[in-house]
Parts: structure tokens; C-alpha cells; sequence
């Protein structure tokens, strides 16, 4: 590991030059400042001690809300500051976008700012720091994403797998067959999982896929104009969401079309924000342990901090059946 003095060597500067660099003195420019922690991060340097001025933590969020109880992010910020209060870490939330990667490294940002390990929350296959959290030094872990062979990054979940089956046999035991199903965008890792799962679900329960009966789109309400007609049109019984936003747009969009939720068509979401027990009709969903995603990721970094290098790591999700599935009402398409 490299240490103060392999710094100032590189840099021809002297060690509490270095020192001042790296703990965000004041009286060196930032140009110098910036060259340290670039310097640091390519020679592998990494702080060390838990003292108070390093107990900090760093949650990235991006296309995910958060501010409000029925957002999705809401309860995952509140698992992780809980767990992270009861030992003393402080956890700054940092809104991200493209621009905002482009313009910083991962790891001379995370030294930088004195950040001992991050959760990130909503990022798609195609963020700019991807490549370089595949071989980051900074425990780092991934929400509902995954990246092989770096054992600094860990992944925390739902289990897609598990959740899909539980929906698919639901609408299964109720005599569905043509089930569709409306998924969140393509870039998301999540939303790959789930597309995959749905297609082993089906053929687990022998019934026939049909590639029109399925799309990406967005993980919003107002996708389901773009969709639902042609659901309907194909003759699907049951439409399966890949997030309560979705079926909140589903159950609206077949209302306007004429048909009843759930005696003519049954809906799922998933994800059970807590709107979908007051909604309209009150949503069968997937339900997610939010809270417990927050801790768990929370725990799992502390973990990696302590050099467990820990992978995938997936809790169980429950369906939870309330009124927008009925037995299967089969129609012609």
C-alpha cells in the first residue's frame, strides 16, 4: 500500500505537503491539490484509522427520487443513515448525473472529500464511472447493479428472480395465460434481471412468450399509453409491471380504454410504495424491504471496509395481494 512519503516522492513535494493535499487545507492551490489525490489514487494510496475525521460515508443517487415517504429512495436513505447513526458514521447524500462523472474521477473524488465508502443508488449500464469502479480501491456498493472480479464492490437487492416467480404464479393460480409484461428502461441493470426472470417464469409454467406481449420502457407512469392498447388488442389477461409507478399508469390507461381492474384484466406492481395500499384500487405488488436494502447495503459496506469482500448479495421479496387480480376472464384478441 502506498503510503505519504511514495507520494511526495512522485511529486518531488514534500510529506505534509502531501498531508495538507489530502485532508483539504486551504493555503495549497487546488491545482496542486488535485494533482496529489490523482496521484494518490493511481498509486493505490488509501486513508487509514477510523477516526472522526474519516467516519464519513457517501450515498450517489441518481434517476431515483428520494424526498419524499412515497418515493422509492426515501426508506433506502433512511435504513442506511440508521444503520450508519448507530456507529457513529456521518453519510452525505450526493445527487449525480453524467456531467457530474465526467468531470471528476470516482476515486480522487471519494479522497478528496474524505469518503471512507459509497452507496450507489439508480445507475444504468452506460454511467461514465463505470469503468472505473470495476477496478476501484474505495468499497464501493451497488444498488440493484452488479460488477464481477473487483472484491471492493459489492451488490445489494431484491431477488428478481424470486419476486417474478411469486407474481407469475399468482396470475398463474388464477387461470391467466397471456400475461404481459411492461419493464422499466432497457440501460437499467434491474430492469434486465427482471425481463430475464419473467422469461424463465413463463416457461417454467409451460406458457407460450410472446415478444409482443413485452417491452422496455421507463420506470414512470406515463408509459403506459404506449403499451396497454397493445396488450389489450393481443388478448392479455394480466399485465405485470416492473414497478408500482407503471401499474398506477396501467390501471389508468385500461380504465380509459373500457376495461374493468382487476374482472376484466388483472394488474402487479412491484416495489409496494406505500401509495399502492391507498391507490385507486389498492395494488397487488412485489414488495421490496426498503428499509432493510438501506441496511443491509450499509452493513455490507462496513463489512468491505474491514476487507470481507463480499459479492451479490440479495434479500427475499413477498408478494402481498390486495385487489387488482381476479380469476382470469380469457379473450379473443
Amino acid at each position: 500500500m502506498a503510503t505519504l512519503n511514495d507520494i511526495a516522492d512522485r511529486l518531488h513535494i514534500s510529506k505534509g505537503t502531501v498531508s495538507k493535499g489530502l485532508n483539504g487545507a486551504a493555503d495549497i492551490s487546488e491545482s496542486l491539490r488535485q494533482q496529489i489525490l490523482d496521484t494518490a489514487v493511481e498509486l493505490g494510496y488509501k486513508k487509514r484509522g477510523k477516526s472522526a475525521k474519516n467516519q464519513n460515508l457517501c450515498v450517489f443517487i441518481e434517476n431515483m427520487d428520494y424526498y419524499m415517504k412515497d418515493d422509492f429512495g426515501y426508506d433506502i436513505l433512511l435504513g442506511f443513515r440508521q444503520a450508519a447513526f448507530k456507529e457513529g458514521w456521518s453519510v452525505e447524500v450526493i445527487p449525480i448525473t453524467h456531467a457530474f462523472q465526467k468531470n471528476r474521477s470516482y476515486d480522487a473524488f471519494m479522497l478528496g472529500q474524505n469518503f471512507s465508502g459509497a452507496l450507489i443508488c439508480g445507475f444504468t449500464t452506460d454511467e461514465p464511472w463505470l469503468p472505473e469502479i470495476k477496478h476501484t480501491n474505495v468499497p464501493t456498493i451497488l444498488l440493484d447493479n452488479y460488477l464481477a472480479e473487483n472484491p471492493m464492490v459489492g451488490s445489494v437487492g431484491s431477488d428478481s428472480e424470486e419476486g417474478i416467480e411469486l407474481a407469475v404464479r399468482h396470475l398463474v393460480s388464477l387461470g391467466h395465460e397471456k400475461i404481459a409484461f411492461l419493464n422499466g428502461t432497457k440501460e437499467s441493470m434491474i430492469a434486465q434481471f427482471r425481463q430475464h426472470a419473467y422469461e424463465l417464469s413463463m416457461r417454467a409454467h409451460h406458457l407460450s412468450l410472446d415478444p409482443k406481449l413485452s417491452a422496455f420502457d421507463n420506470f414512470v407512469v406515463e408509459i403506459s399509453p404506449a403499451h396497454v392498447r397493445r396488450f389489450l388488442e393481443l388478448g392479455a389477461t394480466a399485465i405485470l409491471c416492473g414497478s408500482d409507478l407503471i401499474a398506477y399508469g396501467v390501471i389508468n390507461e385500461c380504465k380509459k380504454a373500457g376495461f374493468s381492474v382487476p374482472e376484466d384484466i388483472s394488474v402487479i406492481g412491484y416495489d409496494d410504495l406505500p401509495s399502492s395500499e391507498t391507490f385507486l384500487i389498492p395494488l397487488t405488488t412485489i414488495r421490496q424491504d426498503r428499509i432493510m436494502l438501506g441496511k443491509s447495503s450499509y452493513y455490507i459496506l462496513y463489512a468491505m471496509i474491514n476487507n470481507v469482500p463480499l459479492s451479490r448479495n440479495l434479500l427475499h421479496p413477498a408478494l402481498v395481494c390486495r385487489k387488482t387480480t381476479a380469476i382470469a376472464r380469457p379473450r379473443m384478441p
